[in-house]
């Protein structure tokens, strides 16, 4: 069963955490994380992106990116400032974007159940955003950005954080993005009573986001483990950051996908080949009503595309919506057989709608473009319970967790 448990946070005073809180450092890259730092000196991200205060042109794994993280957490516990919890807590965690809240729990997870696929994945990682992420975190001895975990919702953990919730939250704030975040301290007899709940209920957590964070922290673990002789497994450097959510919290969004040109093909063409596979009929909307279908920007206008062939048969990656597209259009039609590689695809995260689609192809910069129905939860609970990997760019979550809130030393 999973393990969870209380930890010490590091985290700044409520006074301050608005301006400490940044978004991770894998949706920005380093201009639009030097924009959103700008003029806030106790943004998160002169830590998890710290190239922004050096020169242009910064290898970002150099060994002056690494020092750049490590002098500014130093300062930044310093300036905000950042305090230890005295007490060993799980922290409530609640996002609230547009009408829709999802609420989890803050706490410390085990390497050693990542080790054992007890938290499951559904995604391959690289080796060099492992290598960057193991290094920053070994680096500043914490793990300063929270893995995003599912499980299934268990009644009794559901219970407890809505107890806690009907008291003051610790914090609470709303982002320049406007979405809200609260955190409540769970208190110890509480959080010993949850950690108990997930080691008893809870037989497997599911990586929602994060997979490069949580393979991290497995090799930090690996290497503070080696030069241990004393090792007990109970080290802080076990366990790592995670926010736990019950799978009826969350929404996936929309993955969608944006390609450069029609490999050859004028549009005329290219829409005669895909009436092979796919019915294709004026869309009422942009987006997608059900599962199965795709709407297609083309020549300005929106098309509803419905398969002509079984989907009900495929196995349980094939009947995905992303790998249909990519089985019968991306890859066969358009060329684009590895869309991890390929430079003639961009991948549009939901958030952004379908005018960003409208928009790129517009500006010239796609020629085509596809809007997504977005994946479930229970399909990808169902593929990691498969052992098996989603396609890339499956999913999307939103809202985001925000780094800073709390973090995990060892």
């Amino acid at each position: 069963m999973a393990i969870f448990n209380p930890f010490h946070a590091l985290m700044p005073r409520p006074e301050q955490v608005a301006a400490v809180a940044a978004v991770p450092y894998d949706v920005v890259n380093s201009e639009e994380a030097a924009a959103l730092a700008e003029g806030n000196p106790l943004s998160f991200l002169r830590v998890s992106r710290p190239e922004i205060e050096l020169p242009a042109g910064t290898d970002l794994y150099s060994d002056a990116v690494y020092a750049k993280a490590r002098e500014n957490f130093k300062r930044l516990i310093a300036a905000a400032p950042l305090e230890n919890d005295p007490e060993a807590n799980l922290y409530v965690y609640s996002l609230k974007m547009g009408g829709r809240t999802q609420t989890g729990v803050a706490g410390a997870a085990s390497a050693a159940d990542y080790d054992a696929d007890i938290i499951k994945k559904h995604e391959k990682t690289r080796r060099d955003k492992e290598d960057d992420r193991a290094r920053h975190v070994m680096e500043l001895r914490n793990h300063t950005g929270p893995v995003f975990l599912t499980h299934r919702s268990v009644p009794e953990i559901d219970a407890v954080i809505r107890e806690i919730k009907q008291e003051k939250p610790y914090f609470s704030f709303v982002a320049a993005d406007g979405i809200e975040h609260k955190l409540w301290k769970a208190g110890v007899e509480r959080s010993r009573k949850l950690s108990a709940l997930y080691a008893d209920k809870v037989p497997f957590f599911y990586i929602a986001d994060g997979h490069h964070r949580a393979a991290s922290a497995s090799r930090a673990a690996a290497k503070c483990r080696a030069a241990n002789p004393n090792h007990t497994g109970k080290e802080d450097y076990n366990f790592f950051l995670a926010v736990a959510f019950p799978a009826d919290e969350l929404k996936i969004l929309a993955y969608n996908r944006a390609v450069h040109d029609l490999n050859g093909m004028n549009s005329a063409q290219f829409t005669e080949r895909l009436k092979e596979k796919f019915t294709i009929e004026p869309a009422v909307s942009p987006e997608p009503a059900k599962g199965g279908t795709f709407c297609m920007y083309l020549d300005g206008k929106w098309s509803l595309l419905t398969p002509k062939f079984d989907i009900a048969g495929l196995g349980v990656i094939e009947r995905l919506d992303v790998s249909i597209l990519q089985d019968n259009v991306l890859g066969p039609l358009l060329g684009i057989d590895d869309p991890r590689t390929s430079k003639r695809i961009d991948f549009i995260g939901g958030i952004r709608g379908t005018k960003e689609l409208e928009r790129l192809v517009r500006e010239g910069k796609a020629v085509v473009a596809f809007s997504m129905y977005p994946t479930t939860v229970p399909q990808l609970m169902d593929i990691a319970d498969a052992g098996q990997i989603m396609p890339p760019k499956s999913t999307w979550f939103e809202p985001k967790l925000r780094d800073g809130l709390v973090t995990h030393a060892f």
